[in-house]
Protein backbone atom coordinates (compact mmCIF):
# COMPACT_ATOMS: atom_id res chain seq x y z
CA UNK A 1 0.00 0.00 0.00
CA UNK A 2 1.33 3.76 -0.93
CA UNK A 3 1.72 5.64 2.12
CA UNK A 4 -0.65 8.61 1.81
CA UNK A 5 0.03 10.66 4.92
CA UNK A 6 3.06 10.58 7.25
CA UNK A 7 1.40 10.67 10.84
CA UNK A 8 1.94 8.45 13.32
CA UNK A 9 0.68 5.56 14.41
CA UNK A 10 0.91 5.52 17.66
CA UNK A 11 -2.23 7.98 19.51
CA UNK A 12 -3.25 4.97 21.39
CA UNK A 13 -0.54 4.15 22.72
CA UNK A 14 0.55 7.87 23.11
CA UNK A 15 -3.15 8.59 25.04
CA UNK A 16 -3.92 5.41 27.19
CA UNK A 17 -0.42 3.28 27.67
CA UNK A 18 -1.31 0.55 25.75
CA UNK A 19 -1.66 -0.49 22.34
CA UNK A 20 -5.36 -1.92 23.25
CA UNK A 21 -7.54 0.63 24.45
CA UNK A 22 -11.27 0.23 26.16
CA UNK A 23 -13.28 3.39 26.14
CA UNK A 24 -16.16 3.81 27.76
CA UNK A 25 -18.91 6.18 26.83
CA UNK A 26 -20.60 9.40 29.16
CA UNK A 27 -23.97 9.99 27.41
CA UNK A 28 -24.75 12.92 28.98
CA UNK A 29 -28.17 13.60 29.50
CA UNK A 30 -30.39 16.36 27.86
CA UNK A 31 -28.91 20.15 28.66
CA UNK A 32 -30.37 23.10 28.53
CA UNK A 33 -31.45 23.93 24.85
CA UNK A 34 -32.29 20.70 24.17
CA UNK A 35 -36.01 19.29 23.68
CA UNK A 36 -35.65 16.46 25.70
CA UNK A 37 -34.74 18.77 28.73
CA UNK A 38 -36.78 18.86 31.74
CA UNK A 39 -35.79 21.71 33.99
CA UNK A 40 -33.12 19.21 35.93
CA UNK A 41 -31.01 21.04 37.52
CA UNK A 42 -27.31 21.51 36.51
CA UNK A 43 -26.08 19.49 39.09
CA UNK A 44 -28.06 16.93 38.72
CA UNK A 45 -26.93 16.16 35.40
CA UNK A 46 -23.45 17.24 36.38
CA UNK A 47 -24.09 14.28 38.76
CA UNK A 48 -25.16 12.07 36.83
CA UNK A 49 -22.42 11.97 34.26
CA UNK A 50 -20.18 11.34 37.12
CA UNK A 51 -21.87 8.66 38.25
CA UNK A 52 -21.48 7.02 34.74
CA UNK A 53 -17.90 8.07 34.54
CA UNK A 54 -16.67 6.64 38.34
CA UNK A 55 -18.63 3.49 37.08
CA UNK A 56 -16.59 2.74 34.00
CA UNK A 57 -13.02 4.50 35.35
CA UNK A 58 -13.02 2.55 38.72
CA UNK A 59 -14.16 -0.76 37.43
CA UNK A 60 -11.21 -0.80 35.05
CA UNK A 61 -12.60 0.86 31.99
CA UNK A 62 -9.28 2.33 29.97
CA UNK A 63 -10.45 5.75 29.08
CA UNK A 64 -14.21 7.58 28.67
CA UNK A 65 -15.89 9.89 25.68
CA UNK A 66 -18.04 12.93 26.57
CA UNK A 67 -20.83 12.91 24.14
CA UNK A 68 -24.35 15.03 24.08
CA UNK A 69 -26.89 12.02 23.39
CA UNK A 70 -29.70 13.17 25.20
CA UNK A 71 -29.85 16.06 22.85
CA UNK A 72 -31.95 14.51 20.65
CA UNK A 73 -33.06 15.15 18.04
CA UNK A 74 -29.28 16.14 16.87
CA UNK A 75 -28.52 19.47 15.31
CA UNK A 76 -26.20 20.19 12.21
CA UNK A 77 -23.19 21.62 13.05
CA UNK A 78 -24.18 25.18 12.56
CA UNK A 79 -27.31 24.96 14.12
CA UNK A 80 -25.54 23.75 17.59
CA UNK A 81 -26.09 26.60 20.71
CA UNK A 82 -23.22 28.05 22.41
CA UNK A 83 -24.39 26.17 25.53
CA UNK A 84 -23.88 22.85 24.49
CA UNK A 85 -19.97 23.40 24.29
CA UNK A 86 -20.27 25.57 27.43
CA UNK A 87 -22.01 22.68 29.15
CA UNK A 88 -20.01 20.01 27.70
CA UNK A 89 -16.76 21.80 29.15
CA UNK A 90 -17.71 21.90 32.80
CA UNK A 91 -18.66 18.09 32.26
CA UNK A 92 -15.46 17.55 30.84
CA UNK A 93 -13.39 19.22 33.67
CA UNK A 94 -14.85 17.83 36.08
CA UNK A 95 -14.35 13.74 35.28
CA UNK A 96 -10.98 15.06 34.56
CA UNK A 97 -10.23 16.00 37.79
CA UNK A 98 -11.74 13.50 39.42
CA UNK A 99 -10.57 10.42 37.58
CA UNK A 100 -7.19 9.86 36.14
CA UNK A 101 -8.04 8.34 32.72
CA UNK A 102 -7.58 10.02 29.36
CA UNK A 103 -11.08 11.56 27.62
CA UNK A 104 -12.68 11.98 24.57
CA UNK A 105 -15.38 14.59 23.42
CA UNK A 106 -18.13 14.00 20.20
CA UNK A 107 -20.21 16.40 19.72
CA UNK A 108 -23.38 15.15 17.75
CA UNK A 109 -24.39 15.52 14.79
CA UNK A 110 -20.88 16.07 13.68
CA UNK A 111 -19.26 19.16 14.88
CA UNK A 112 -15.55 18.84 15.40
CA UNK A 113 -15.01 22.56 16.03
CA UNK A 114 -17.11 22.82 19.52
CA UNK A 115 -15.75 19.30 20.16
CA UNK A 116 -11.84 20.85 20.05
CA UNK A 117 -12.88 23.99 21.79
CA UNK A 118 -14.33 21.45 24.63
CA UNK A 119 -11.11 19.79 24.94
CA UNK A 120 -9.20 22.33 25.22
CA UNK A 121 -11.28 23.73 27.84
CA UNK A 122 -11.79 20.58 29.70
CA UNK A 123 -8.45 19.02 29.52
CA UNK A 124 -9.80 16.04 26.94
CA UNK A 125 -6.84 13.88 24.39
CA UNK A 126 -9.00 13.72 21.94
CA UNK A 127 -12.11 13.78 19.76
CA UNK A 128 -14.50 11.71 18.02
CA UNK A 129 -15.79 12.63 14.44
CA UNK A 130 -18.39 11.00 12.60
CA UNK A 131 -17.83 12.38 9.07
CA UNK A 132 -14.92 13.94 8.50
CA UNK A 133 -13.89 13.18 5.12
CA UNK A 134 -16.42 12.77 1.92
CA UNK A 135 -20.09 13.47 2.74
CA UNK A 136 -22.99 11.15 3.32
CA UNK A 137 -27.10 11.51 4.05
CA UNK A 138 -27.26 10.77 7.83
CA UNK A 139 -30.64 11.42 9.76
CA UNK A 140 -29.80 14.99 10.43
CA UNK A 141 -30.20 15.63 6.54
CA UNK A 142 -26.67 16.43 4.41
CA UNK A 143 -23.71 16.02 6.54
CA UNK A 144 -20.20 16.90 5.07
CA UNK A 145 -16.99 16.33 6.09
CA UNK A 146 -15.14 19.03 8.01
CA UNK A 147 -11.60 18.74 8.34
CA UNK A 148 -10.25 21.15 6.62
CA UNK A 149 -11.96 24.13 8.72
CA UNK A 150 -11.71 22.07 11.83
CA UNK A 151 -7.83 21.75 11.37
CA UNK A 152 -7.32 24.62 10.86
CA UNK A 153 -9.38 25.76 14.09
CA UNK A 154 -7.46 23.05 16.03
CA UNK A 155 -4.19 24.97 14.75
CA UNK A 156 -5.76 28.52 15.72
CA UNK A 157 -6.44 27.30 19.27
CA UNK A 158 -2.73 25.61 19.29
CA UNK A 159 -4.61 21.96 20.00
CA UNK A 160 -2.52 19.83 17.84
CA UNK A 161 -2.36 17.28 20.88
CA UNK A 162 -5.83 16.81 20.84
CA UNK A 163 -6.21 14.29 18.55
CA UNK A 164 -8.97 13.08 15.97
CA UNK A 165 -10.85 9.74 15.98
CA UNK A 166 -12.92 9.59 12.68
CA UNK A 167 -15.56 7.12 11.54
CA UNK A 168 -15.33 5.23 8.34
CA UNK A 169 -18.30 4.44 6.85
CA UNK A 170 -20.27 5.95 9.14
CA UNK A 171 -23.32 4.56 10.82
CA UNK A 172 -26.81 6.36 11.16
CA UNK A 173 -26.94 7.44 7.41
CA UNK A 174 -27.02 6.82 3.86
CA UNK A 175 -23.99 6.47 1.58
CA UNK A 176 -25.38 7.11 -1.97
CA UNK A 177 -23.30 10.16 -2.30
CA UNK A 178 -20.14 7.45 -2.14
CA UNK A 179 -21.46 4.76 -3.49
CA UNK A 180 -19.05 4.31 -6.54
CA UNK A 181 -16.20 4.31 -3.91
CA UNK A 182 -15.53 1.32 -1.46
CA UNK A 183 -15.07 1.42 2.17
CA UNK A 184 -10.98 0.98 1.90
CA UNK A 185 -11.14 4.13 -0.42
CA UNK A 186 -13.35 6.09 2.03
CA UNK A 187 -10.71 4.72 5.09
CA UNK A 188 -7.91 6.06 3.21
CA UNK A 189 -9.67 9.58 2.68
CA UNK A 190 -9.50 10.04 6.69
CA UNK A 191 -6.00 9.20 6.52
CA UNK A 192 -5.13 11.88 4.17
CA UNK A 193 -6.88 14.38 5.60
CA UNK A 194 -4.88 14.16 8.94
CA UNK A 195 -7.20 11.60 11.03
CA UNK A 196 -4.80 9.64 13.91
CA UNK A 197 -7.51 7.14 14.84
CA UNK A 198 -10.49 5.02 12.69
CA UNK A 199 -13.44 3.82 13.68
CA UNK A 200 -15.47 1.09 12.37
CA UNK A 201 -18.87 1.18 12.85
CA UNK A 202 -22.19 -0.73 12.36
CA UNK A 203 -25.43 0.71 11.01
CA UNK A 204 -26.85 2.17 14.13
CA UNK A 205 -26.23 2.60 17.72
CA UNK A 206 -25.57 -0.73 19.64
CA UNK A 207 -24.98 -2.73 16.24
CA UNK A 208 -21.71 -3.75 15.85
CA UNK A 209 -19.75 -3.91 12.59
CA UNK A 210 -19.11 -7.15 10.85
CA UNK A 211 -15.89 -8.78 11.24
CA UNK A 212 -15.36 -8.37 7.51
CA UNK A 213 -15.98 -4.75 7.52
CA UNK A 214 -13.80 -4.48 10.14
CA UNK A 215 -10.78 -6.48 8.89
CA UNK A 216 -11.68 -4.45 5.14
CA UNK A 217 -11.51 -1.34 6.87
CA UNK A 218 -8.03 -2.61 8.87
CA UNK A 219 -6.30 -3.13 5.62
CA UNK A 220 -6.33 -0.25 4.20
CA UNK A 221 -4.93 2.05 6.85
CA UNK A 222 -1.77 2.03 8.88
CA UNK A 223 -3.48 4.02 11.79
CA UNK A 224 -5.28 2.08 14.66
CA UNK A 225 -8.43 1.03 14.35
CA UNK A 226 -11.20 0.56 17.34
CA UNK A 227 -14.64 -0.49 16.55
CA UNK A 228 -16.87 1.75 18.05
CA UNK A 229 -20.92 0.05 18.21
CA UNK A 230 -22.55 -3.21 19.15
CA UNK A 231 -19.46 -4.14 21.30
CA UNK A 232 -20.50 -7.22 24.00
CA UNK A 233 -18.67 -9.57 26.07
CA UNK A 234 -19.68 -12.15 23.46
CA UNK A 235 -17.62 -10.69 20.51
CA UNK A 236 -14.90 -8.24 22.41
CA UNK A 237 -12.30 -11.11 22.12
CA UNK A 238 -12.51 -11.84 18.28
CA UNK A 239 -12.66 -7.72 17.59
CA UNK A 240 -9.60 -6.99 19.92
CA UNK A 241 -7.22 -9.69 17.91
CA UNK A 242 -8.17 -7.39 15.06
CA UNK A 243 -7.93 -4.02 16.36
CA UNK A 244 -6.40 -1.58 19.11
CA UNK A 245 -9.73 -0.99 20.85
CA UNK A 246 -13.27 -0.43 21.43
CA UNK A 247 -16.39 2.34 22.36
CA UNK A 248 -17.95 0.29 24.45
CA UNK A 249 -21.47 2.00 25.63
CA UNK A 250 -24.85 0.09 25.41
CA UNK A 251 -23.55 -3.08 26.59
CA UNK A 252 -22.60 -1.56 30.12
CA UNK A 253 -25.65 0.27 30.68
CA UNK A 254 -29.05 -1.40 32.56
CA UNK A 255 -30.47 -3.77 30.40
CA UNK A 256 -28.46 -2.48 27.45
CA UNK A 257 -30.38 0.33 26.82
CA UNK A 258 -28.29 3.25 25.84
CA UNK A 259 -29.91 5.86 28.09
CA UNK A 260 -29.82 4.23 31.39
CA UNK A 261 -27.24 4.16 34.01
CA UNK A 262 -24.10 2.09 33.75
CA UNK A 263 -24.64 -0.92 35.28
CA UNK A 264 -21.36 -2.25 37.33
CA UNK A 265 -21.68 -5.86 37.14
CA UNK A 266 -21.78 -5.62 33.34
CA UNK A 267 -18.43 -3.59 33.51
CA UNK A 268 -17.01 -6.29 35.40
CA UNK A 269 -18.11 -9.13 32.99
CA UNK A 270 -17.04 -6.94 30.13
CA UNK A 271 -13.51 -6.78 31.51
CA UNK A 272 -13.39 -10.57 32.67
CA UNK A 273 -14.27 -11.05 29.06
CA UNK A 274 -12.03 -8.73 27.17
CA UNK A 275 -8.60 -10.47 29.64
CA UNK A 276 -7.59 -12.97 27.21
CA UNK A 277 -7.56 -10.57 24.42
CA UNK A 278 -5.80 -7.49 26.07
CA UNK A 279 -3.34 -9.83 27.84
CA UNK A 280 -2.41 -11.91 24.31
Amino acid sequence: MQDISDKASSAIREIFGRDKALIGMVHCPPFPGAPRYKSASMDTIYDACMRDAEALIKNGIHGLIIENHGDIPFSKPDDIGHETAAFMSVVTDRIVRALDAPLGINVLANAPIPAFAIAMAGGARFIRVNQWANAYVANEGFMEGRAAEAMRYRSLLRAEHVKVFADSHVKHGAHAITADRTIEELTRDLVFFDADVVIATGQRTGNSATIEEIEEIGAATHLPLLVGSGVTSGNIVEILKRTNGVIVASSLKEDGVWWKPVEVARVTAFLEAAKPALEA
